[in-house]
């Protein structure tokens, strides 16, 4: 599966989460991932809603502190400070969807992918 480079900021921030609690959870949690909920690692920054709520199955209410430590350390590998919303505002995907938006921005990826998915010069600032 193609890897970008926020999936791997992404992949990165689980790995570095789930260590916090020890190699041996880290191991655990991504084994009882693909055995009993079917998500691989690599595929966790395309099935983010599905891994979110494996989390909560495997942790808990504390995968809800997971998930914020995953937060915290994405948002600093894009350049800003994680600060949460009240709970249940904004789900763990919009605030990844977020960050995700951030890093297109900080490296010109969302000026490149307007301009591919741009057909008609006129729509797009050009001349007819």
């Amino acid at each position: 599966m193609f890897e970008s480079e926020f999936d791997a900021l992404l992949l990165d921030s689980i790995d570095e989460a789930l260590s916090s609690l020890g190699e041996s959870i880290k191991r655990t949690t991504y084994f009882h991932l693909e055995q009993s909920f079917d998500i691989r690692k690599d595929e966790i920054p395309h099935r983010i809603g599905t891994f979110a709520h494996a989390l909560e199955n495997i942790f808990g209410v504390g995968g809800d502190l997971i998930e914020t430590t995953i937060l915290k350390k994405l948002y600093e590998k894009v350049g800003q400070i994680f600060t949460p919303n009240s709970p249940g505002k904004t789900t763990f995907l919009q605030y990844i969807t977020a960050a995700e938006r951030v890093f297109e921005e900080r490296n010109g990826i969302a000026e490149i992918s307007a301009l591919i998915q741009c057909r008609k010069p006129i729509q797009c600032g050009g001349e007819q």
